[in-house]
């Protein structure tokens, strides 16, 4: 082999090795010595010595690391090609390849070696050989890289015509043919095995309503299902059982993890994949599931799970990648009371040994959960807790902890928890691979910006992108800060990056929509509105996600389109309207005043959920405003008093009640609803019928009324009642407000309502008494706006600008009146 060949110097040469990037030596003693070893032997020439070390590896007897220990011997070996005299190279391949091949004997199915050991045949100018084994690498494993150049180099030394090494020593000549032909043999080994069994491994607890789905799906891919049950009191075991499921019973300790392990102890398959009953498995998806099996130089699988967290068919979604699939071994249990963990256990260090695969899960488990998610969040925190004290403390506890503190609004504690847990990853070298860090940098970008800390936000930003390159959600978090800035020429670019970017890989927990739609529709509000419409227009016709009708509806009939227009440009864009979708439909037409189209569609959901509480009280809502005061009461009365919606429901009985003058009905209904209603509503309805029965207005009101009596204004001014707006309006002046805040409030409600000489004079009185701030100005600058006068409207938003750099409704409003002009 001459010097210009040699694939460390030729430049022409596409043959690389495949190396996996962490595959860093175990630390344990004999495989150093062996390393050391092997270096000695291989400077020093000494090929049988080397060849020996081989041997000497099955001395470690974890598995894993003793196939680690082999795979760097032949990658030294293979490396040495540098550096030993060019007429000892063609020995020293032969040796690689002897190596292999008798590793590759025992076990053929192994991809990284296949592609060492053509590499070695290929040096040799053994090319039908190499190219056997490099096919037979691919076959088990097409991610392994360099294969398919490797293979096209091969065709590329055919064509020139210089397939075999020249002038190769006659021993090594001689040791190369039946060597390649017992390499040939292990590359039609090279397969996945068949017969392999798969078992299911779940724990539950009152599930029947979530279980068949789960169990419909998988059941096709599994060769059994242990069902560890902690206490149903529902039809859950029964279901189990009539899917051919093994149920165990176990009492419930409080920790995931050692309800997880009774279900693993009893499993018999060679692999073991475990769901929770609100997982689904896509359907075609089976078929794939089960042919992972036979791949055993695999110790486990990641899948792409998909986290709905609206409704099903429009809601929010995240995607992330969860290992779910491994195999049946006594050292693979489950570590953690909570967010229980088994990937400590697998050979992390061997790359390869991992696979994440495009087999997908849909979980449904966030669906519908909002009203319960704080108590689910102090249930974790009690569980994590109590980890603690346990003496679990580590880097993911603390990301689990600053998770739930999240969840329930306390952001400087999640901060707390976060930064704790970045402060223990630091050092880490296998930071950028655990699945978690990507979800803690998002998390940690989102607590600061709750906090109001944008710079901070910014920074964290821009630290975790370095360390995840196309993580789009981090991009679409700087959009954001760039807004709460006031900055729009910047968020309008980075959500513009966003689209260029698209979805983040699933390897990050990304937020389905960060690069596509969720994006849209955040551009669109920063957009001029005809943008804003064609923007959202494009999530519906291109994305399909049914939770822009809203926003698509409203920017619609902001550009003066007419209901009936809007609900057809809808229609035709949404294949099928769901019952959710008409919601968000009738709520965009309701806010626009368009009472009446908006009737039709509340109408139209409950004629698909008749159960639909918010459906029922939208509809009272929406009759409301067309002053059908008697008809929106009775609507809201067949709201029970114990619906979650109760309360709204009753505001809506009442207000119609007072307004159509029915005051014995309203003296009823407050009589019964008094205790439901929260603090202060009950005093101000109270108030109302008082004065409606010609009874003077308390002096005072609790402050919490304030809320309540906004509303009922406002829904008198869009009423048009202007008796009883006069009626109630002196109490504007007897909840505890501000003489500033008590002009803000009218101001903004006369200003939303279009009574425009009206707002203007209750921002000259603030001026007028209190000074010019910047919120006075910026609603003087509004109302000129609405008279169309530009220069006007140009000049108070300045002025506020002026006033205070840090108000950001002033800054967005002169970047739009400037773009305008």
């Amino acid at each position: 082999m001459t010097e210009a060949i040699r694939p460390q110097e030729d430049p022409s040469m596409a043959l690389r090795l495949s190396r996996p990037s962490d595959a860093a030596p175990d630390n344990a003693r004999t495989a150093e010595r062996l390393d050391a070893r092997a270096k000695a032997c291989l400077v020093a020439g000494d090929m049988s010595g080397y060849r020996e070390l081989f041997s000497q590896s099955s001395a470690i007897d974890d598995p894993h690391r003793r196939y680690q220990a082999r795979r760097t011997l032949v990658e030294q070996g293979l490396a040495a090609a540098a550096e030993v005299r060019s007429t000892d190279v063609a020995a020293l391949f032969v040796t690689v390849v002897r190596c292999a091949v008798e590793l590759l004997e025992d076990e053929p199915r192994e991809p990284v070696l296949l592609n060492y050991a053509g590499v070695a045949l290929y040096e040799l100018g053994s090319l039908d050989a190499a190219e056997q084994l490099f096919k037979a690498c691919r076959r088990l494993d097409d991610t392994v890289a360099h294969v398919e150049s490797n293979l096209q180099e091969i065709a590329r030394r055919r064509r020139a015509g210089n397939g075999a090494m020249p002038n190769l020593p006659a021993p090594v000549r001689a040791a190369l043919k039946p060597l390649a032909a017992r390499a040939k043999e292990c590359a039609k080994r090279a397969r996945p095995v068949s017969g392999m069994t798969l078992s299911l491994c779940m724990i539950v607890k009152d599930e029947e309503e979530m279980l068949p789905r789960c169990l419909a799906a998988v059941k096709p891919a599994v060769d059994e299902m242990i069902i560890v049950d902690t206490g149903s009191s529902d039809r859950t075991v029964e279901i189990a059982e009539s899917f051919g499921a093994r149920v165990l019973h176990h009492e419930w300790t409080g920790s995931f993890a050692d309800a997880r392990n009774v279900s693993l102890e009893a499993a018999t398959g060679d692999w073991v994949i475990y769901l929770d009953a609100d997982e689904v498995l896509v359907e075609e998806d089976a078929e794939r599931l089960r042919a992972c099996t036979g791949r055993v130089w695999r110790e486990a699988f990641a899948m792409i799970e998909t986290n709905y967290t609206g409704d099903v068919e429009d809601g929010t979604a995240m995607t992330h990648t969860a290992l779910r699939m491994f195999r049946n071994r006594p050292e693979y249990r489950f570590k953690g009371r909570l967010h229980e963990q088994m990937a400590y256990a697998l050979p992390g260090y061997l790359t390869e040994r991992i696979e994440y695969t495009q087999l997908r899960i849909e979980h449904y488990g966030y669906l519908g959960v909002v009203r319960d998610s704080k108590d689910k969040s102090r249930r974790n925190l009690e569980l994590l807790q109590q980890q603690v004290a346990e003496g679990m403390e580590n880097a993911f506890q603390s990301f689990n902890l600053g998770s739930e503190y999240l969840a329930l609004g306390e952001f400087q504690t999640a901060v707390d928890h976060f930064e704790k847990s970045w402060e223990m990853l630091e050092s880490d070298p296998g930071r950028t691979v655990y699945p978690y860090v990507p979800t803690l940098a998002n998390r940690s970008v989102t607590a600061l910006r709750e906090l109001g800390d944008l710079d901070a936000a910014e920074r964290k930003a821009d630290e975790s992108l370095d360390l995840f390159p196309g993580f789009t959600d981090l991009v679409f978090q700087k959009a954001w800060i760039a807004r709460s800035r006031g900055d729009d020429a910047s968020a309008r670019a980075l959500f513009e990056e966003c689209l260029e970017m698209g979805d983040a890989p699933s390897r990050y927990s990304s937020v389905v929509g960060c690069g596509t739609y969720l994006a849209m529709i955040a551009l669109a509000q920063i957009s001029t509105s005809a943008l804003a419409e064609s923007l959202l227009q494009r999530c519906l016709d291109e994305h399909g996600f049914l939770g822009a009708v809203h926003p698509a509806a409203a920017a619609m009939l902001a550009n003066g389109r007419e209901p009936a227009e809007v609900v057809a440009a809808i229609e035709s864009r949404v294949e099928k309207l769901t019952s959710s979708a008409r919601f968000m439909l009738g709520s965009a037409l309701y806010e626009a005043g368009a009472a009446e189209a908006a009737e039709e569609q509340f109408r139209a959901v409950l004629d698909q959920q008749p159960g639909s509480v918010p459906a029922r009280v939208a509809l009272a809502e929406a009759i409301l405003s067309q002053a059908r005061y008697d008809e929106a009461a009775a609507v809201a009365a067949e709201v029970g008093d114990q619906e979650p919606a109760a309360g709204a429901a009753r505001r809506t009985e009442l207000f119609g009640l007072l307004v159509s003058g029915d005051l014995d009905g309203a003296a009823s209904v407050l009589a019964r609803a008094r205790a439901e209603l929260p603090s202060g509503e009950a005093e101000l309805f109270g108030a109302w019928l008082s004065a409606a029965s010609g009874n003077p207005l308390p002096e005072a009101l609790p402050g919490q009324s304030t809320h309540m009596l906004a509303m009922s204004l406002e829904a008198l001014l869009r009423v048009r009642e202007v008796d009883s707006f006069g009626l109630l309006v002196p109490l504007v002046e007897r909840v505890g407000l501000s003489p500033r805040d008590r002009h803000e409030l009218l101001a903004s409600m006369y200003m939303r309502r279009g009574y425009l000489e009206s707002a203007a004079d209750e921002w000259i009185s603030v001026i007028q008494e209190l000074g010019p701030d910047a919120p006075a100005l910026t609603g003087l600058a509004l109302v000129a706006k609405a008279r169309e006068l530009p220069d006007d409207a140009l000049l108070f938003a300045r002025e506020a600008r002026e006033i205070d750099p840090g108000y950001a409704a002033a800054s967005r409003l002169v970047s739009s009146l400037e773009v305008a002009a």
